[in-house]
């Protein structure tokens, strides 16, 4: 291994490996647009390399595979009325279509705290590690904003009510969890990833999908039910519904505990944050592809940029940490059908477009 200081984002091929690490350990690996850039080409690299027969994505440090977006530039962007969100998203969202799509094996290791954009980069992948000490998350609402980077569509092919869940309280998984949530595909411990990913990098040129199954699950555990799964059924009936006051009403009236807890994680959630989440969950359950959910996706979050209520969550969050955000509406019945349709409204030349 070079000690030679690195760049933000470390792209080098180890044996049959191209590796791809997220190296900003002092901030979860936060990504951003300069390290998307990055990643897509050194993907652009690793696919022309014959030699390259599996994509292998980490994140340096011990702390977690990455946090999510680099949000505090974002924000500062939005409050002068910048174009970031505008390019950033665009070139985001296409590279997670482009993850999905790769034609080789792409094998993303989520230790640690794996959120929003980190999730982006990794649930898209073919094989999805998670480990004894991943918390991954989707927390979105709590910003103002909703769960983007293909959340949607990941989301809404979880079982159950269980995406809706997530989506909305931003709730965090476990290994387990994420793998019954269809976010991950294995449980392999953290001690066995040297071992594991040493073994990634003697794999065999031209290696399939089905091999590197085998590979990996030869180190892992056999663990796909997490907390969170076993109280699917109150799940299913707390959130079996299209409307946000109906939700609000069905925990108000079931009373038990994990109804009220629930309930106040939601009080503290943006109410126009919750209902275009919710609407994109239920649009993004007929869509035929990842693509479709992500043009919506995109709509809306440049709907969102222009939003006071991102500006509030993210200054509450982020810059203030004050954790007392404004929301604008405040409550959930203040928010309109006319609210709603700019984040689903067609945005002509401005569309996001796959090559």
């Amino acid at each position: 291994m070079s000690s030679v200081e690195e760049g933000d984002l470390v792209a080098r091929v180890e044996g049959a490996a191209g590796v791809i690490r997220l190296n900003r350990p002092k901030a979860i690996n936060a990504v951003t647009l300069e390290m998307f850039r990055d990643i897509d080409k050194a993907l652009d690299r690793f696919e022309a390399d014959s030699a390259v027969a599996v994509i292998v994505l980490e994140g340096a440090g011990e702390r977690g595979l990455c946090a999510g977006g680099d949000i505090r530039t974002l924000w500062e962007s939005s409050k002068v009325n910048g174009d970031l969100g505008k390019i950033l998203w665009r070139e985001e969202y296409i590279l997670n279509a482009r993850i999905k799509k790769f034609p080789k094996p792409y094998i993303a290791f989520m230790d640690g705290i794996v959120m929003g954009g980190g999730v982006g980069l990794s649930a898209h992948a073919s094989h999805r590690i998670v480990t004894d000490r991943t918390k991954l998350a989707m927390p979105e609402v709590g910003l103002g904003f909703f769960p983007d980077v293909g959340g949607t569509f990941l989301l809404s092919r979880s079982p159950g009510e269980i995406g809706t869940y997530f989506g909305l309280t931003g709730q965090t998984m476990n290994g387990p969890d994420a793998i019954h949530a269809k976010f991950a595909d294995a449980v392999v411990p953290t001690a066995k990833w040297p071992e594991l990913r040493e073994a990634l990098t003697k794999v065999r040129p031209g290696v399939t999908a089905a091999d590197i199954g085998k590979l990996i699950n030869g180190f892992a555990t056999a663990e796909t039910v997490g907390p969170v799964a076993a109280k699917e059924p109150a799940i299913d009936a707390l959130f079996g519904f299209d409307r946000m006051e109906d939700i609000f009403a069905a925990l108000k009236r079931d009373g038990s505990e994990f109804a009220l807890a629930t309930l106040k994680t939601l009080n503290e959630k943006s109410p126009r944050g919750m209902v275009v989440t919710l609407k994109l969950l239920r649009l993004a359950r007929t869509a035929s592809s990842l693509e479709e959910c992500l043009v919506r996706e995109y709509r809306a979050a440049l709907e969102v940029f222009r939003s006071d209520d991102f500006r509030e969550g993210v200054r509450a969050a982020v810059i203030d940490k004050d954790r007392n955000p404004i929301w604008s509406p405040p409550r959930i019945e203040d928010v309109t059908p006319e609210m709603l349709a700019p984040y689903l409204a067609e945005i002509g030349a401005d569309e996001l477009k796959f090559n």
